[in-house]
């Protein structure tokens, strides 16, 4: 069977990471976090307390301390950080309110979409994030933009947050998610976009199983094709 290279694109908390992660267990496919990987050099950022001004240290602590990932025995996924697990720290509000300017910075960007597209040569790997389809991978063969009203993400992550114990407020969340859009979509590098040739599909009201069910349909139709 031939395998492809699925990319899906989004603004936050639209559900590209848990859906990804669903489609490629059940196509046996790779799922590779970006937005995983901006959360982790953004940590880095935060705890040597450096600003935009000093990204040729930024760059250098992403060398010292490479992301790589793994899964526990549940079967989820873990990030580190050199020898050091940040799969929950990474998710704290402070590096979620930090994540956009790091992610914005050309250097980094470009450290980390070379990384991307190594890993994604060996094909039979979702990638999701907010310029997959346009940036990272051009040439995927199955390109998803998916998207939700400001208030259903900002229900979503309210949840997440709660289940994993972290402190939220859900109107708070609501207008740190509407200034998330804004900066993502309007950053001068890879800006939040859908590709020419992305499927987009709202997912507003559309449960997990529902966008999973639409993505393997899309993605079967191409697979059948090869």
């Amino acid at each position: 069977m031939k395998q492809i290279t699925i990319a899906i694109d989004g603004p936050a908390s639209s559900g590209k990471s848990t859906v990804a992660k669903i489609v490629a267990d059940k196509l046996g496919y790779t799922y590779l976090d970006t937005g995983a990987m901006y959360r982790s050099v953004t940590y880095l950022a935060l705890q040597h307390a450096l600003p935009e001004e000093d990204i040729e240290e930024l760059v250098k602590l992403i060398d010292q301390y490479p992301i790589s990932f793994s899964l526990a025995e549940d079967g989820s996924q873990l990030v580190f950080l050199g020898e050091q697990n940040v799969t929950d720290a990474i998710r704290q509000n402070d590096v979620t309110a930090n994540v956009s300017w790091v992610a914005a910075l050309p250097q980094v960007r470009e450290k980390l979409v070379k990384e991307q597209q190594r890993i994604a040569k060996t094909g039979a790997i979702i990638m999701d994030g907010r310029d997959i389809g346009t940036v990272v991978l051009p040439n995927a063969e199955l390109k998803i933009f998916l998207n939700a009203s400001v208030e259903e993400r900002a229900e979503r992550r309210y949840k997440e947050n709660q289940a994993k114990g972290i402190e939220a407020d859900l109107e708070r969340l609501k207008q740190a998610i509407a200034d998330r859009d804004y900066k993502d979509s309007h950053r001068k590098v890879s800006p939040l976009k859908a590709a020419d040739d992305a499927i987009t599909f709202d997912t507003t009201g559309v449960s997990i199983d529902g966008v999973v069910a639409f993505i393997l349909e899309k993605a079967t139709e191409i697979i059948d094709k090869q």
